[in-house]
C-alpha cells in the first residue's frame, strides 16, 4: 500500500503506457521498510509488501518515504537540467479542467516540442485527449494510489525519450492533499482551482497552494452562472502562500490563455 498517506497504491498496481503501446509495469522500484533500509527490486520475488507497521512508527516511516523521493526529485531534476527540459506539475482536484487547459495549450503552441505524463488511477482518457494533439504522452495508472512520486516520474520520461530543450507537462492524479507532498523534480507547480469548487479551497487544502509557485483559477465563464468570490479565493491562497502568481481563464472559451502562454513562453528561455 502507499505508506505515506495510505491511499492503497502498491508497487505493483502501478502502470506505464506510451500512447499506442500496452501498459506494463515499472521494471524496478525502490523500496523503503519499516526499520529504514533500502532496496531496489524487481517486481518477481518472493516475499510480499506488507509488513508490521505499528502506528507509533508511522511517522519515521513517513519521513523515510518522503527522504527517499526527495532524493529521487533531485535526481529528476538534474536529468531535466541537463536535457533544458522545462517541467510543470499540474495539480488540483478532480474536474477542474486540467486536461482541458493541457489540450488547449499544446493544440495552440506548436512551437515548442511539448511531452506530456498522465497521472491517473485507472483509465487512460486523458492520454487519448492528450495524444489527439500530437504531443507524445505516457499514461501512469496508480491503481489506487492518490499521488505521482518521483521514481513514477523516473520511469516515464525514460519511455518518453524527451528532447532536448523541451516541455513537460505532468498531469498529476486529481487530488488536493498527497501530491502536495512528493517533489517531482519540476521546475514549477501549478495548481487549477475552477469556479464551480468553493472559494475556501486554499484554506480548507493550505499545504497544496503553499507548495505552488501559479495558481491557475478556471472555468470563469460560469462566473455568472455560480456562487464563486474570485477575490476572496485570492485572499484565501495570499494567506498560505504570498508569492502565487494567478491566472483567470476559460481553458474552454479561451479566454485569459494569452496571459498563460506569455508566461509559459517567457519562462522556459530561462
Amino acid at each position: 500500500m502507499c505508506d505515506s498517506c495510505g491511499c492503497g497504491v502498491g508497487d505493483e498496481a502501478v502502470t506505464f503506457t506510451k500512447h499506442g503501446d500496452h501498459h506494463h509495469h515499472g521494471e524496478g522500484h525502490t523500496h523503503t521498510h519499516a526499520d529504514g533500509s533500502t532496496h531496489t527490486h524487481d517486481h518477481e520475488h518472493p516475499h510480499t509488501h506488507d509488513h508490521d507497521h505499528s502506528h507509533n512508527r508511522t511517522i519515521a516511516i513517513e519521513q523515510d518515504i518522503l527522504g527517499e523521493n526527495s532524493l529521487l526529485a533531485q535526481r529528476n531534476r538534474g536529468y531535466f537540467e541537463a536535457k533544458n527540459v522545462y517541467t510543470i506539475n499540474l495539480v488540483s482536484s478532480p474536474g477542474s479542467g486540467k486536461t482541458t487547459l493541457l489540450e488547449k495549450t499544446l493544440t495552440e503552441i506548436k512551437d515548442i516540442p511539448f511531452a506530456v505524463i498522465e497521472g491517473d488511477q485507472q483509465t487512460m482518457n486523458d492520454a487519448d485527449r492528450v495524444a489527439s494533439t500530437g504531443a507524445p504522452v505516457l499514461q501512469i495508472n496508480t491503481g489506487n494510489g492518490c499521488h505521482l512520486d518521483a521514481d513514477m516520474i523516473h520511469t516515464a520520461y525514460k519511455e518518453l525519450q524527451l528532447k532536448d530543450d523541451s516541455v513537460l507537462f505532468i498531469e498529476n492524479v486529481g487530488n488536493l492533499v498527497c501530491p502536495a507532498l512528493f517533489d517531482l523534480g519540476e521546475n514549477t507547480r501549478v495548481v487549477i482551482i475552477s469556479v464551480t469548487e468553493g472559494e475556501d479551497k486554499p484554506a480548507k487544502y493550505p499545504t497544496m497552494f503553499d507548495t505552488a509557485n501559479i495558481c491557475i483559477i478556471n472555468k470563469i465563464d460560469l462566473l455568472p452562472y455560480v456562487q464563486f468570490d474570485v477575490e476572496k479565493c485570492k485572499e484565501y491562497a495570499l494567506q498560505v502562500n504570498h508569492h502565487l502568481e494567478f491566472f483567470e481563464l476559460s481553458a474552454t472559451t479561451g479566454e485569459g490563455m494569452d496571459a498563460w502562454y506569455t508566461w509559459l513562453r517567457e519562462n522556459i528561455k530561462k
